[in-house]
């Protein structure tokens, strides 16, 4: 008996509803086609689909992505970091509650107690109509620093994969892996886990345009953004693959419709009209931004991190504000324009000896960083700009390091706020060696700023009617 399967996949769209109307109704197209055609169709999104950079996706928490994907019938979807580390718990567990889909997740668990989340399935068998079982399996990256600190724990493949393979022992005839934890961890899958047949990949925005075959696996991948869209072709006989192809189309090349560019305004002037409902703060004056120098949204800025962490210092790169606050009443929309980032603020404790060590490597690399263009870990703008202290006064002249105008002592510890970040860039690594670091998961550094603007410059109620 020879059947033919289809798998149409998506993943890293990060909330690029530019390419969504061509994706949409190439993906409802093509599992028409195929199917007249007699394949079994399956459709897969490997994660990422949101990004809170698009304001639609900020307004809704989400909400919005998930009301576009119930637009392609998905047989099923795993979440990436965005999704699972850029919204708060609450936000994570309510944002699949109209999906028309199953979430495929095996490697989050609540905490403490070690139990799969309600909102999201470990594993999936799909019967064929000509009976194979297709067993379909979900991992994310688990970032182990961050997971925990939202109430979720992480589980690294090595120990969930084999579970999760035991606890369908006996289910499947073959399996499909919708991975987003990379193409090297994809690739070590491969060599280690002879029973997984296709993985789908994601999280390093890599591209296979033919796909990779490693070992016993083909790997499948479809870069970033919905700038592609995946396929793979298996052909079995007596429920076993015989034959498998992968390949990729370019959705600049795909059709397009009048009605695109209308649809596409449409999502962000929705999600505009929703932030800019939110007033936060009436202020003064106008504040600019300067990525190279200092101003005084970075002095907000700076002052707004000392006041939610407690601290006497801290640290802020002018490279993060996007756009310059206009005096008069501010919304939601203007913080999240002039902060894009998912971010959070970070309490670092450090002996005095660290500190002037961490402050060394910052000056070190402080021209260097001035036009660096930064890419990923939260970073949503254009270049990481100079660095700006409060509190703490660098001497260029001896090298000296002052703490509120005090010559640092190494037998003392201070702590200083600054973006989560710097942990995870690779030109402060006292920050990781010896820093103990605290991230606040609470809020994004937008709502810090915010928050701390509302309570400096209150709207005043008939401000509110003006």
């Amino acid at each position: 008996m020879t059947e033919k399967i289809t798998i149409l996949h998506t993943n890293d769209l990060h909330s690029h509803f530019e390419n969504w109307p061509k994706i949409r109704r190439y993906l409802i197209e093509e599992r028409q086609r195929f199917e007249a055609a007699g394949h079994q169709v399956f459709t897969f999104d490997i994660g990422d689909a949101m990004d809170r950079a698009h304001p639609l996706t900020e307004a809704t928490n989400g909400q919005a992505n998930v009301d576009l994907m119930n637009q392609i019938n998905y047989d099923g979807v795993t979440i990436g970091n965005n999704e699972g580390l850029g919204n708060s718990r609450e936000q994570l567990v309510h944002m699949y509650d109209h999906a028309n889909f199953d979430v495929i997740l095996g490697n989050i668990l609540n905490t403490p107690k070690k139990t799969q989340p309600k909102w999201a399935i470990p594993g999936k068998v799909i019967s064929t109509k000509a009976g194979t079982r297709v067993l379909v399996l979900g991992l994310t990256a688990p970032y182990t620093l961050t997971y925990p600190l939202l109430g979720w724990q992480p589980i690294s493949v090595e120990r969930m994969l084999p579970y999760l393979l035991k606890q369908f022992e006996g289910q499947y005839d073959c399996t499909i892996l919708l991975s987003h934890l990379g193409l090297d961890v994809d690739r070590s899958i491969a060599k280690r886990f002879p029973e997984i047949n296709v993985i789908l990949g994601a999280h390093t925005h890599h591209l296979l345009p033919h796909g990779e075959r490693d070992h016993a696996a083909l790997l499948g991948a479809a870069g970033k953004y919905g700038e592609y869209v995946g396929t793979i072709q298996l052909e079995l006989t007596d429920h076993k693959i015989v034959a498998s192809s992968a390949s990729v189309v370019k959705t600049a090349n795909l059709q397009a419709a009048t009605s695109d560019r209308q649809e596409i305004d449409g999502y962000e002037e929705r999600g505009e009209q929703l932030l800019d409902n939110q007033k936060v703060a009436d202020l003064p004056v106008a504040m600019e931004k300067n990525w190279e120098g200092h101003s005084r949204l970075v002095s907000e800025g700076l002052a707004a991190l000392e006041d939610y962490a407690g601290t006497d210092a801290a640290i802020l790169n002018g490279g993060l504000f996007m756009q310059d606050l206009p005096a008069g009443i501010i919304s939601r929309n203007h913080l999240h324009k002039t902060l894009p980032h998912a971010m959070h603020v970070m309490r670092v404790t450090l002996s005095g000896d660290n500190l002037w060590r961490l402050i060394r490597e910052m000056e070190k690399n402080r021209r260097f960083l001035s036009r660096f263009p930064i890419k990923g870990m939260g970073f949503r703008g254009k270049v990481f700009g100079a660095l700006n202290y409060s509190g703490i006064t660098y001497n260029e002249r001896d090298g000296s390091v002052l703490f509120r105008g005090e010559t640092l002592s190494p037998l003392r510890t201070y702590t200083v706020a600054m973006p989560d970040h710097y942990l995870f860039i690779p030109f402060f690594p006292t920050i990781s060696i010896v820093g103990k670091n605290q991230i606040l998961y609470g809020k994004l550094l937008r709502t810090v700023l915010g928050d701390y603007l509302a309570k400096q410059y209150p709207i005043r109620k008939e401000a509110n009617h003006g």
